[in-house]
């Protein structure tokens, strides 16, 4: 039996090259492959239209996001209010399939009366306000800090929409635990990230540098970078290569300071698999336990030895094994590092990872989703 729904994404999800994008975008392929008729509805700001959503989805709906001062003058969240679209709200209207509204900021329509009768579903990637707090502690500019505060609060008052969901589906077990104890009335799921990866990729053998990748751009990374040269990098002799995306002028500067240490900015997509299929060690810090941190499996899957604090796996039932190493300090990452740096990543430990992963298949996650909707 074929299965049509409404995708409504908070971007255009193609190139999948960030965290929520990429849960988003092999979405769309793992339910396409299952048979599923998509109607992708996507908000515009700063992408372009992608031809190559078009093979995955029966219609692709674009909607200019509207961004400004204007859609931060509400008591709205402004990530909510510029995303509003008399358009979209046709659009959905004209079919009776159920709508899946990919993250809170694209849930303005779950109050809307003419949606009632609708099977409407959640996906969550972050309890956004905490989120939003948390990003509002490490931003360095007044203005920008500021306004992660009010948007946080804003958030918070906001999500009392999702009572009116009809199934919330959540990145990480925590969160499910979470939003059934604040909305006890909507079913609440598990359904981990989807992503790029079908097979642990891994290859054997060893190398001679560490990595920290991440979009450089965003405060939780560039202080996670920050916090790891100074705390652990700089202590070591290691190489380490940290790469991503638009890094700031201070951590560039920070890590010039240090011989060991090289910042790789702005990696074609090319360059940045073979850094992390060729690093002998991952190392992952992050301030933050909220959501599901798609690097980490993005390196799980196609990376050798993974080193990281317990934020990194909150949530997400993993559990450290011989070549996954949690560090509840600076002490802690710099001793799990000297331990792996001279060994040879086996076929054992690709077995243990392949058995690791395996509650994050797609192919699975898949036939859950549609499970649950249909």
């Amino acid at each position: 039996m074929s299965h049509s729904l409404n995708i409504v994404s908070f971007d255009i999800p193609f190139p999948a090259n960030y965290g929520g994008v990429i849960d988003v975008y092999y979405k769309l392929f793992w339910l396409k492959k299952a048979g599923v008729k998509i109607h992708l509805h996507c908000f515009m700001y700063g992408r372009q239209p992608a031809h190559e959503l078009e093979t995955l989805c029966e219609k692709v709906y674009y909607y200019p996001r509207k961004t400004g001062i204007g859609s931060n003058l509400s008591l709205l969240p402004y990530t909510v209010k510029s995303r509003q679209s008399k358009q979209l709200e046709e659009n959905l209207l004209s079919n009776d399939f159920p709508i899946l509204f990919e993250v809170l900021h694209t849930c303005y329509l779950l109050n809307d009366e003419r949606f009632a009768h609708r099977k409407k579903i959640y996906r969550h990637s972050n309890i956004e306000h905490n989120y939003y707090n948390e990003l509002a502690k490490t931003e360095r500019g007044f203005i920008k800090r500021n306004f992660l505060k009010l948007e946080a609060l804003r958030l918070k008052r906001f999500e009392r929409i999702l009572h009116k969901a009809n199934l919330i589906l959540t990145v990480n077990e925590k969160d499910t635990t979470y939003f059934r104890e604040n909305y006890p009335e909507v079913p609440s799921e598990y359904l981990p990230s989807f992503h790029v990866h079908e097979t642990v990729s891994a290859m054997p053998g060893r190398s001679n540098y560490l990595l920290f990748h991440g979009n450089l751009s965003i405060s939780e990374n560039y202080e996670a970078a920050e916090w790891l040269v100074k705390n652990v990098f700089s202590k070591l002799e290691t190489k380490v290569l940290i790469a991503g995306l638009n890094p700031p002028a201070f951590l560039k500067d920070l890590c010039e300071k240090h011989g060991n240490i090289e910042l790789i900015a702005n990696p074609p997509s090319s360059e940045m698999t073979e850094l992390i299929a060729n690093a002998q060690a991952h190392i992952l810090y992050t301030a933050q336990a909220t959501g599901l941190k798609l690097k980490l499996l993005n390196v799980l899957f196609s990376g050798r030895f993974v080193i990281c604090n317990a934020h990194m796996l909150s949530g997400t039932g993993l559990m450290a094994n011989s070549s996954l190493l949690v560090a509840e300090n600076a002490n802690d990452f710099i001793v799990h590092i000297e331990k792996v740096l001279n060994l040879e990543y086996t076929p054992t430990y690709i077995n243990e990872r392949t058995e690791q992963v395996k509650r994050f298949d797609n192919v699975q996650n898949a036939g859950k989703l549609i499970k649950w909707v249909f």
